[in-house]
């Protein structure tokens, strides 16, 4: 289910629920470039954690929409060139409803430069690293000892960049509805190492990940 704030300033922002709980957003592009999904990572302290992402190598790559999530920061690149952004909960904490079907589950990083990727983010947000740290292909990055995000050594063709995964409860049926409507389907239905998954790009190229 979509709302819509009416109000012209808004510019048409919208929020995605699912059984009463929010679990996306939705607005319209400021920057050049591709549709895209935006990722927000959750902070303490906003005004803190931003100068310590640009001292640590971040750029920033916009400045912040006049009606960008109540909390939100101007989106910024990683050192190799990914975008992010920082979020600081108030009224609105972000996601009501993950790790379900029809909800947000994952974060997978593609990156040109994953050891210094994986410093970066370490030194900013404080998340550990889960098995070998200096494993040149993937890493996995955790809280409290918990997987939260990953990120992996871009492929020759592949955008450096952090792609969004929904949980689904049938990987085929669900990669197939979206085809019927209209979505291109990049990687088909395969089992990984974490399940049942593909990825698909909406009518606009955005991208996104199903998972079982």
């Amino acid at each position: 289910m979509a709302s819509f704030d009416p109000r012209p300033e808004a510019g048409g922002y919208g929020m995605f629920s699912l059984r009463d709980h929010l679990v996306a957003g939705i607005g319209p592009q400021t920057d050049p470039g591709p549709p895209h999904w935006a990722v927000y990572v959750s902070v303490a302290d906003i005004d803190a954690t931003r100068p310590r992402s640009l001292t640590t190598g971040a750029s920033c790559w916009s400045a912040r929409w006049r009606y960008s999530p109540p909390g939100g920061s101007p989106w910024r690149r990683d050192p190799a060139g990914s975008v992010f952004s920082l979020w600081q909960p108030g009224d609105h904490a972000g996601a009501g409803l993950v790790n379900e079907p029809g909800a947000f589950t994952w974060n997978e990083l593609a990156t040109t430069d994953l050891p210094g990727t994986r410093d970066f983010y370490i030194s900013v947000f404080a998340w550990g690293a889960e098995g070998d740290a200096n494993n040149p292909n993937a890493a996995i990055f955790t809280i409290g000892g918990k997987p939260v995000c990953g990120a992996h050594a871009a492929n020759p063709g592949e955008h450096p960049a952090w792609s969004i995964w929904f949980a689904v409860d049938d990987c085929d049926a669900s990669t197939e509805k979206a085809r019927a409507l209209g979505a291109s389907v990049l990687m088909p239905p395969a089992d990984l190492d974490f399940g049942r998954g593909a990825v698909v790009a909406d009518p606009q190229g955005r991208c996104s990940g199903s998972e079982r």
